[in-house]
């Protein structure tokens, strides 16, 4: 056992943050740590990490045991450059290598004494033993993993960024060596290419670790066990976050079963005990005495479900429709200061389309929004919204929220129609309850400003909304309420996500975007990856099925799979149906008419149709050839 946590409870102010928590890890553990936002996951972290003790309980490390987390990685010289920086986790070999050096221009110089002789030997030994061949090497290999370019690493980290600087201490803790690794949200800053680098390197670790995070895919990658912090207590999870969901989904139907039998027998067992005491005979009340007792006993075992946290609940909803052209991009190009950031950017987005936009960081993602808003105005190329689009925008920067406001103002100044009841009802839903919405937007945390923006983005009644990045600063549950509400939204969307769960689950497209432009791939992320051979070469090709069966996390992905295609296919046909329906009248129409005026427009509407049912077709087409190979893949 590396660390074991027994009876551990802390308290914040009034509050009892958690009581009663036990866990061990052990060696070569890879552990989840997960919990709605302000439940303690980072208090806990930090208790284990002996920067806050605890008022109950003991935390204990195995003899020797290495841990390793990101705030002991702080900077003591910012005049280093990023790469001297990271290599001053091998501070020692650092050393040795001097030494030895030294150590060569002695013997150059004439000195070859046996005790200099001696003193090579044993210290070249050690520095090959220690990694000293190669660490230099690793030390290049993380940053540029992590999603550093090769010019980067000659930056001096006095002008790194925050998002750089955190992607530094992740590399320096990675590289640390340690026993037990002990990460917080360490893919937050990272692309989707440097987040699939982080897995491998982590799938290949010899260590434990015990990670938080609110990235579902990562998880269900990189972990075997999962803790989860509830309503202040701790209970461990055999599996990854996808297993999780489905033991606990389990656990919980068990429980709830059990205590409604529990409540059952109770009641029966008291319609006893009333019936002997009316006849009010000596026996009788034995008999009710003994029934008392099995009362006692049913109810010391009885454990009634504990209610699960509060989350957000919402649901989008656009106020009135638009045409089938919703967003139209061609040949756009971006520069700064001379120096293009992208250019031959083609986008073409139909109505209630799920569109999602990835790319590496840097590439210019939030910058093509920025010129969809008009807040940038691009170098070439054209930007065309179809009739009657209103577009809202999530900015990941919550740039549109006013600091010195409060939540209710916020929302009531944007939104003055409504009465203040409404206003705070709407908070609720959003989990601002009480004072809480007399809190200021500098006040809150990231997740709260994150749901201050979405309910301000619900409010507006768009049909087609732009999101930037929306599950950062969410928590898991919150995340999921947000998926449900983007999956029942009746507009379109075009999301800007390193998501890999969200994009799988909502995904009818996705657009990569480079330098030289945008690539695109008709399907979710998975599909995206198939058909992708630039990431297929950086991503370790998943093994090839045998005639045996597929393990169980490839078979709920594969079912998963092709109920979307299933439900895709027959949205489209009712689309197809429709447009048909919609064409013949038209024609029916055009062929009695003898006013030319108005036969031109129904021609025109005849033709937006026409493209619209092609559309469809293409989409369906496409669709049921996935489906057709996900069936032929499972008969081979």
């Amino acid at each position: 056992m590396l660390l074991g946590l027994n009876d551990v409870e802390f308290s914040y102010a009034d509050r009892t943050l958690f009581s009663d928590v036990n866990f061990e890890i052990y060696e070569n553990d890879k552990v989840g740590f997960i919990g709605v936002n302000g439940s303690g996951k980072t208090t806990l972290l930090k208790l284990i990490m002996g920067k806050i003790q605890p008022d109950g309980g003991n935390i204990t490390f195995a003899s020797g045991c290495k841990t390793g987390f990101m705030e002991q990685f702080a900077f003591k010289n910012t005049d280093k450059t990023l790469y001297d920086e990271a290599l001053t986790v091998f501070s020692e070999l650092e050393d040795m290598e001097l030494e030895l050096a030294e150590i060569h221009d002695r013997i150059d110089y004439g000195d070859h004494s046996e005790e200099i002789i001696e003193r090579q030997t044993k210290l070249s030994e050690q520095f090959e033993q220690n990694g000293g061949l190669y660490y230099k090497s690793l030390v290049s290999s993380a940053l540029l993993g992590l999603g550093f370019s090769k010019s980067d690493l000659s930056l001096k980290t006095e002008t790194l960024s925050g998002g750089q600087l955190s992607k530094l201490q992740l590399a320096k803790l990675l590289l640390s060596g340690a026993d037990l690794l002990l990460l917080d949200e360490p893919t937050n800053h990272l692309d989707i290419q440097s987040v699939e680098w982080l897995e491998k390197f982590l799938l290949d670790y010899k260590g434990a670790y015990l990670v938080i995070s609110h990235d579902r895919f990562f998880l269900d990658k990189i972990t075997t066990r999962t803790i989860e912090l509830e309503n202040g207590k701790v209970r461990t999870w055999k599996g990854n976050y996808t297993r999780f969901l489905e033991l606990k989904k389990e656990d919980t139907e068990r429980r709830r079963k059990e205590y409604e039998a529990g409540i059952k027998e109770i009641n029966r067992v008291e319609g006893i005990i009333e019936q002997q005491k009316r006849w009010n005979q000596a026996r009788n009340y034995v008999t009710a005495a003994s029934k008392q007792k099995q009362i006692d006993r049913i109810e010391k075992t009885l454990e009634k479900p504990e209610d699960a946290p509060e989350t957000i609940r919402f649901s989008f909803h656009s106020d009135d429709g638009c045409g089938n052209d919703v967003l139209e991009v061609k040949n756009l190009a971006l520069s700064f200061d001379g120096k293009t950031l992208f250019s031959n950017v083609n986008i073409d987005i139909k109505k209630r389309e799920r569109v999602f936009l990835i790319g590496a960081n840097g590439c210019g993602k939030t910058s093509l929004f920025r010129i969809l808003t008009g807040e940038y105005h691009e170098d070439f190329g054209s930007v065309k919204f179809g009739a009657r689009v209103k577009f809202g925008y999530f900015d990941q920067a919550q740039r549109e929220l006013h600091s010195e406001k409060t939540a209710i103002d916020e929302i009531h100044d944007e939104y003055p129609t409504m009465t203040e009841t409404a206003v705070r009802t709407a908070l609720a839903a959003f989990l601002f309850k009480g004072d809480d919405v007399f809190k200021k937007i500098s006040e809150l945390s990231g997740g709260e400003r994150a749901r201050v923006a979405l309910l301000k983005l619900m409010l507006s009644g768009a049909n087609f909304l732009l999101l930037d990045e929306p599950t950062n600063h969410l928590d898991v549950n919150s995340c999921e309420a947000l998926e449900n509400a983007l999956l029942n939204y009746d507009g379109t969307l075009f999301v800007i996500s390193h998501d890999r769960y969200l994009i799988n689950k909502l995904a009818d497209r996705v657009y990569k975007l480079t330098s030289n432009g945008t690539e695109s791939y008709l399907g979710n992320y998975d599909y995206y990856l198939l058909h992708n051979r630039e990431d297929n070469e950086v991503i370790e090709e998943k093994p090839k099925k045998s005639d045996s069966a597929l393990d169980y996390r490839q078979k709920k992905e594969r079912e998963s799979e092709k109920r979307k295609l299933n439900t895709k296919i027959t949205r489209l046909e009712q689309t197809i149906e429709e447009l048909d329906a919609q064409i013949s009248e038209k024609t029916n129409e055009l062929s009695a008419l003898t006013d030319y005026q108005r036969a031109m427009e129904i021609s025109a509407e005849i033709d937006e149709l026409q493209k619209a049912l092609d559309n469809a077709m293409e989409e369906w087409e496409t669709a049921s050839k996935q489906l057709e190979a996900y069936k032929n893949d499972e008969t081979d």
